[in-house]
């Protein structure tokens, strides 16, 4: 069996193909999150600014909130839609 139709037939590909289409929605989602606060509050004048626990508030949403929340968006992924898949060749393990 040549690399090609092994690759198609592994079931363990459709599972990777998976997993990485979540993670680059979490990519996005953070991104989305991180701009928007970043330069949605960030664009006014110094003098506007608001101050959360000292930190301008673009930067406490866009860094501090936004690093907490996609901790838990990966946590709730990994744990709801990630699966243990084993690394070993099915082959050789079968011979």
């Amino acid at each position: 069996m040549n690399l090609k139709n092994k690759k198609k037939k592994d079931w363990r590909f459709h599972i990777a193909h998976k997993e990485a289409i979540i993670g680059v929605i979490l990519v996005i989602i953070n991104f989305i999150w991180w701009y928007g606060f970043a330069y949605g509050l960030g664009s006014k004048d110094v003098s506007e600014y608001h101050y959360i626990f000292g930190l301008p508030a673009w930067f406490f949403y866009s860094c501090v909130v936004g690093f907490i929340v996609m901790v838990v968006l990966v946590v709730f992924a990994v744990k709801a839609f990630f699966k243990d898949v084993p690394f070993d060749d099915e082959e050789e393990g079968s011979i």
